[in-house]
């Protein structure tokens, strides 16, 4: 079972894909894009490329767990993909996996410059390995 999962941004949307078994993260890209016209058209590429069986995006969530200022536009996003991919869309819980993602890089050496252009990406492979987790638990 291959899970893909999404960290939706402004400027860059990061890209995870599971290993074929849907146990451990394997690829990761990132969509650099401010129009969501661009991303959602590059996303729908890499669904239909890697048919994955489900796909997970992440949604801000305050730390009490209610919507964050942009889960709405989040949400239309995912309604957006669903439409133009024909496959649904699972919001996800997204609380600190940026920063998770800085500091991981961060404690990996690399600088301002370079963090900035993966960060996206290490987010959405977060993502991934939370929602693996999650099923993993779920199964036993």
């Amino acid at each position: 079972m291959r899970i893909m999962a999404i960290d939706y941004g402004d400027a860059h949307t990061g890209v995870a894909l599971s290993d074929p078994t849907g146990f451990l993260v394997g690829s990761t890209t990132t969509i650099h894009s401010r129009r969501p016209e661009v991303v959602a058209e590059e996303l729908v590429k890499l669904i239909r490329l890697h048919c994955p069986d489900e796909v997970v995006m992440g949604l801000p969530k305050n730390m009490d767990g209610t919507d964050g200022p942009r889960a709405q536009l989040y949400r239309d996003f995912a309604v957006r993909l669903e439409e133009a991919s024909g496959t649904p869309i699972i919001l996800w819980d997204e609380r600190r996996t940026t920063v998770a993602a800085h500091q991981l890089l961060f404690n990996q050496g690399k600088d301002g410059r370079k963090r900035k252009k993966i960060v996206d990406a290490v987010a959405a492979s977060l993502i991934l390995e939370n929602y693996l987790d999650y099923k993993r638990l779920k199964r036993e």
